[in-house]
């Protein structure tokens, strides 16, 4: 009977697809239980965000409206619109949360605009681990 030849090339692609299976999964997991709970997770957000003097608003039932809007449509969007929405800020942090991250996107060039904003203080980093500190109890432990 003949041996199987296994390359080093046809181990690495094996790796890296399933380690990209495994993220797919987290990230699926990670969205889906982020918009089944979307009306505590954006009252949470909300409130950390302002507690950590991140935000300052005039309305916060306006930013915790435009958190659930957006907690309720993730699972929906398009994987493409998701990775536009991180891309500038992927660096920020090794092995990010991808929720964490696209909210802080969503925070730094979206919200900023929200009527029931007044500002929005701090670098990205910190707006990362203000908004992290909610949504890292979503990750399956590692």
């Amino acid at each position: 009977m003949a041996k199987a030849h296994i390359s080093a090339t046809n181990a690495t692609d094996k790796t890296i697809r399933t380690i990209d299976r495994k993220r797919e999964r987290e990230r699926r997991f990670i969205l889906n239980k982020a918009r089944d709970n979307a009306d505590e997770f954006a009252t949470r957000v909300t409130q950390r965000l302002i507690d950590r003097e991140v935000l300052e608003v005039n309305s916060v039932q306006a930013v915790r409206d435009a958190f659930l809007q957006q907690l309720k449509s993730l699972p929906e969007m398009e994987e493409f619109d998701i990775q536009l929405k991180v891309a500038p800020i992927r660096t920020l942090i090794q092995d990010p949360n991808i929720l964490s991250l696209y909210l802080t996107g969503y925070v730094i060039e979206d919200l900023i605009n929200n009527p029931g904003i007044e500002d929005v203080f701090g670098e990205d980093a910190d707006i990362y681990r203000a908004i992290d500190s909610i949504f890292k109890v979503l990750r399956p432990p590692r």
